[in-house]
């Protein structure tokens, strides 16, 4: 059984490291990932081309300072890795406080915050700070060291495919692209592989299972590169898991269509738990949905949240930390994005097997005598009766105004009385 303590110890170990687009940040964070369930890594060269997009060089930081006129430390690597600009380029001399501004990044309106700023494909450098540090900034020169380096490496990612009874495939993704920030990083990453843990230690499932750990746009990219006919081909439903760890409301962001099973599913499933999620169109798209549901690839696939990313005071700043998000929120989004999983696992067709209303007390479904209040609803029956070869088990849910976690364990029981068939 997965605990709070385990969770919140995860968490703990994976928030210093320094994950960006490439480096040894994100292998180490794989690494530990795959101590919990095996995962595949791969690594791609810097310079592949991948449809529009070419993989990065790979950046590896060995120390950042920035230091005063009067000797004092204002931002240092070692003690915060927002503190860098990501993907800087080497500097080493002194500036001016006019000459040493436009490299520094704060956020006015969160003065006691850190931003978490990059440059990916624009060679720059610079440091983050706060803003009521910025404010106290004396005249002088400024020593600027930054050993960085940017050379011909390669992308990490890692994928973990369950095979089910079935080749049709439900996709979890989730990226491991961010410096220390718990909430809009390292949720998604833990809900998923303690996710993969459960799935894996279950055995075969009705259709198989797929989670992707990758950097967030490029890497989704790469993988869709790799595995575009094979995805198109078998992918049916899935989710991009990210900003899940807090203690906000769960929300939604829909496929492109907005239509998709996974999209029908999933409100269904957390309006039957009596959940009211913040639900987000697809025009408020900002994360690795936007490739997997681009028109040529267009896998159907939502993104499961708590609260949605750039909507939180906390994003994309040092406040986004380890007070945050905790076990407890966390172990909540894993088993409601299991509940999630299963409801797609099991949506599939069934064609009654009798001809007419089958006799359930023969088979110890239904009571032998009758009495008054039998005439009501009968759950069993009247998932049977919309057994059609035709109608999923949404649609039942739907038509026979049932919750549709009844309505897959009225299936599961007739199943295993023969009164229904799969349809393939």
């Amino acid at each position: 059984m997965i605990t709070n303590h385990e969770i919140q110890s995860l968490l703990e170990v994976l928030f210093p490291i320094n994950r960006s687009l490439t480096g040894d940040g994100n292998r180490k964070t794989l690494e530990i990932l795959s101590s919990i369930v095996p995962l595949n890594i791969y690594e791609v060269p810097s310079g592949t081309e991948c449809f529009d997009w070419k993989v990065p060089e790979e950046w590896k930081v060995n120390s950042a300072k920035l230091t005063s006129p009067s000797g004092e430390i204002i931002a240092d690597f070692s003690k915060n890795n927002l503190h860098l600009v990501g993907y800087s380029i080497p500097f080493s001399g002194k500036l001016t406080l006019d000459e040493l501004k436009p490299h520094l990044f704060t956020l006015p309106e969160q003065p006691n915050a850190i931003p978490y700023v990059t440059s990916y494909y624009n060679k720059k450098w610079g440091f983050c700070i706060t803003h009521e540090l910025y404010l106290k900034l004396e005249e002088g020169l400024y020593s600027i060291e930054i050993d960085t380096e940017l050379f011909h490496g390669s992308l990490t990612y890692a994928d973990l495919v369950i095979p089910g009874k079935s080749d049709e495939e439900i996709l979890l993704s989730t990226y491991i692209c961010h410096p220390s920030m718990a909430n809009n990083e390292l949720s998604g990453p833990i809900v998923s592989i303690y996710l993969a843990k459960m799935l894996f230690e279950m055995g075969s499932l009705e259709k198989t299972i797929r989670f992707v750990f990758i950097p967030e746009t490029i890497g989704s990219i790469v993988y869709l590169s790799k595995n575009l006919d094979h995805l198109k081909k078998n992918v049916s439903s899935g989710y991009v898991l990210t900003c899940i760890g807090d203690a906000g409301n769960f929300s939604y962001l829909k496929s492109r269509l907005g239509n998709s099973i996974t999209d029908k599913i999933t409100l269904k499933v957390l309006k039957d738990k009596q959940i009211e999620p913040e639900t987000y169109s697809f025009l408020k798209r900002g994360s690795d949905e936007r490739n997997f549901n681009s028109p040529l690839v267009n896998l159907g696939i939502g993104s499961l949240m708590r609260s949605k990313y750039t909507t939180f005071p906390e994003y994309h700043t040092s406040l986004d930390n380890l007070d945050f998000v905790n076990g407890k929120n966390l172990l909540e989004s894993i088993n409601l994005v299991y509940d999630c999983v299963m409801a797609l696992v099991k949506n599939n067709t069934f064609i009654s097997t009798v001809v007419g209303e089958p006799m359930l007390g023969k088979r110890g479904l239904y009571r032998t005598t009758s009495i008054k209040s039998d005439f009501g609803r009968n759950v069993l029956l009247d998932t049977l009766a919309f057994c059609d070869g035709q109608l999923d088990l949404f649609d039942i849910a739907e038509k026979a105004e049932l919750h549709y976690l009844d309505v897959l364990h009225s299936a599961e029981i007739l199943l295993q009385n023969n009164l229904i068939k799969l349809v393939k």
